[in-house]
């Protein structure tokens, strides 16, 4: 028995090595996992930012038709200042959806670069255990190496 106890140090470095390889591997797997999820919150984004535009289209179509309506019920005709009113409206609505689209895209490209980033954690974490274990080896090995110059084994 107490010639394995110098062996302790050792072992308990190389399941260290172990541990933090493990640990490196389960903390690069939650990023991915947090990367896929900001790639599938960017798509809901992106059919978001459709469905607001749609939405909106149906919107300003019934803007538009009401204030038609309401110009020839007012028996003038839809020509000089009415059409320049239709016109103007229709100007405005296409940079409302050009802002839509543009404030979408820019909450989409956030999330896709969310998940890069998280991608890039992972690769980090991974790295991190890899080293830690290497330390660990390198303890074990320093410790074994201790042990045969002190003439502990043969």
């Amino acid at each position: 028995m107490s010639s394995a106890i110098p062996f302790i140090g050792p072992v308990m470095s190389v399941a260290a090595a172990t541990s933090a390889n493990e640990i490196g591997k389960f903390n690069q797997k939650v990023a991915n996992r947090n990367a896929i999820i900001a790639e599938q919150e960017a798509a809901a984004q992106a059919k978001l930012t459709e469905f607001n535009i749609a939405k909106f289209n149906q919107s300003f179509e019934k803007f538009q038709s009401t204030t038609k309506v309401a110009t020839l019920k007012s028996g003038v005709e839809l020509s000089g200042t009415a059409l320049k009113i239709l016109q103007s409206n229709a100007e405005q609505a296409e940079l409302q959806r050009d802002i839509i689209e543009y404030n979408g895209k820019v909450a989409e490209a956030k999330k896709l670069e969310e998940a890069n980033f998280a991608r890039i954690q992972g690769s980090l974490a991974r790295a991190q255990g890899r080293q830690q274990a290497i330390g660990y080896l390198a303890g074990a090995g320093s410790s074994l190496l201790t042990m045969k110059q002190m003439g502990m084994f043969s």
